[in-house]
């Protein structure tokens, strides 16, 4: 009887032990999210509210930025090495990674859908729920890259055969196919983690993660082509090792705050089909515009060697411009579902308005100078004077529409942030059965006038920037009009 006393302070001891660490681990996850309070309360001052929500799009669009460009990084890393070793096999290391960017581009919905949930939960107060779909993000990524893992390594020699790959560029692909694919798991955990911290709006992990990745790739692609003389072999290695860093990076972490938070850890598989579910529309979107992409380099192809040589050169450019969009659409993505998931619509109507004029303002600087770096730059690209003349018009075409782009990138960020997913999909599948409409109609003027170069050149970036992105921003203005688009959020 003389331990009862001793045993119930042990037992109140513990109890207070774990009310304090679940409170530490409250406010550490607090500050993990980087989320302002005040953000998701109302303001009256115009000129506040305005200037939170600028301060919250910076912090968030800068690392992402960062991020963005350094994944890019990873190929430009082995063109350049590679480039050292044969022609045949860096046309091996185009088509192994066209490949492999094509599948895991038509992936980045498992991003997006996380992103938007993460951050809609979090910003009603379900911290708990919230961590729980990112862990369902994770493992579909995981099912989903084993998957394709095993299709790719079984269908390399056939998929890089219909790109164009023959002879020596044909085996040199296959190589560098089934050598950097078994990372596509990691690539994909990387993409529904990266969903994971941007609803948390911690995104100076991913930005760690990228750099540091690109990093490690470039030290292993140096120590396995030249040092180990593993050829195009040893680039798809470091890759995939490179890979599988930064998807470890960022799933540990993400799994340890979900286990602070109580979520729901292991695979549950109604949960994991619903996650597939509600990315199929985004899935469905994403593989729309990738039809438009690929639809404009074949009529690139059709409209001569100098008219496709131009467009290679602009359209890299243009990719590269594109993330500095897509950086502020993932920024808007982010802050408008936290607005709608703790009932703010007013805000959010608030923060749709502002990140559209950031679009579209930040895109007038960026295409002034895109169209200087087109007409003073274009020798750097090639030492032909007509295709330097093809290359500075269609970066200057892409400059004068680069507003409209902003302004549309912006607010495809705000719609998929609202969850407004199969809105999106029905509008850009519209809209790309009207741009290849137009790309047809041009083809069959150009194959009956025989049009010259520069016509060609104008015509083909005009279509691109007026029907595809006029397009697609015609579909998020009419969208915006009223507050439809916010029901989409508060059915999620």
């Amino acid at each position: 009887m003389a331990t009862l006393p001793h045993d119930a302070h042990r037992t109140s001891s513990n109890k207070s032990s774990k009310d304090t660490l679940r409170k530490n681990t409250q406010s550490n996850l607090a500050q993990a999210t980087v989320v302002d309070a005040h953000m998701l309360k109302p303001v009256n001052d115009i000129a506040s509210q305005r200037k939170d929500v600028l301060r919250n799009m910076w912090l968030l669009a800068v690392p992402t930025f960062g991020q963005l460009i350094a994944e890019p990084a990873f190929v430009l890393i082995d063109t350049a090495i590679i480039g050292h070793i044969g022609r045949n096999a860096l046309a091996g290391l185009s088509i192994g990674s066209t490949v492999l960017l094509t599948t895991t581009g038509l992936c980045l919905f498992l991003a997006y859908n996380t992103t938007s949930q993460v951050a809609r939960l979090l910003g009603a107060g379900k911290r708990r729920e919230g961590f729980s779909v990112g862990m369902d993000g994770l493992w579909l990524a995981i099912l989903l890259g084993i998957v394709l893992t095993v299709i790719l390594l079984f269908a390399a020699e056939p998929l890089c055969y219909a790109v164009g790959a023959r002879s020596e560029t044909l085996r040199n692909a296959i190589v560098y196919t089934q050598t950097v694919i078994p990372g596509l798991p990691a690539m994909l955990l990387v993409y529904a983690a990266n969903g994971i911290f941007r609803g948390l709006r911690n995104v100076h992990i991913t930005l760690f993660a990228a750099v540091s990745g690109a990093i490690i790739n470039t030290i292993l692609d140096v120590i396995m082509v030249f040092g180990l003389r593993l050829g195009i072999a040893g680039s798809g290695i470091a890759t995939m090792i490179a890979q599988w860093y930064m998807g470890l990076v960022l799933t540990i972490p993400a799994i340890v705050w979900a286990a602070q938070s109580q979520a729901r850890l292991r695979p549950h598989f109604r949960h994991i089909l619903h996650s597939a579910g509600s990315g199929v529309p985004l899935f469905v979107r994403t593989l729309a515009l990738r039809v438009c992409m690929v639809a404009t380099v074949v009529m690139a192809t059709r409209l001569g060697t100098n008219t496709l040589a131009a467009y290679q050169v602009a359209n890299s450019c243009w990719n590269f411009v594109m993330n500095i969009l897509d950086a502020i659409g993932i920024a808007a993505q982010t802050i408008v579902a936290a607005a709608l998931g703790a009932g703010l619509r007013e805000r959010a109507g608030m923060i749709t308005r502002i990140c559209a004029q950031v679009g579209a303002v930040s895109s007038v600087i960026v295409g002034l100078v895109m169209i200087l770096v087109g007409w003073s730059c274009s020798p750097l690209f090639t030492p032909h004077a007509d295709i330097q003349l093809l290359i500075a018009i269609g970066m200057t075409i892409i400059g004068l529409f680069l507003p409209l782009a902003g302004w549309m990138w912006a607010l495809d960020g705000v719609l998929i942030g609202a969850g407004d997913h199969r809105y999106l999909a029905k509008a850009c599948s519209a809209t790309a059965v009207v741009y290849l409409l137009a790309l047809l109609t041009t083809y069959a003027i150009d194959s009956l006038l025989n049009t010259h170069d520069i016509t060609r050149t104008i015509t083909l970036w005009v279509v691109l920037n007026a029907v595809y992105i006029g397009g697609r921003a015609v579909g998020n203005s009419l969208r915006i009009r009223n507050d439809t688009w916010m029901e989409s959020a508060a059915r999620l």
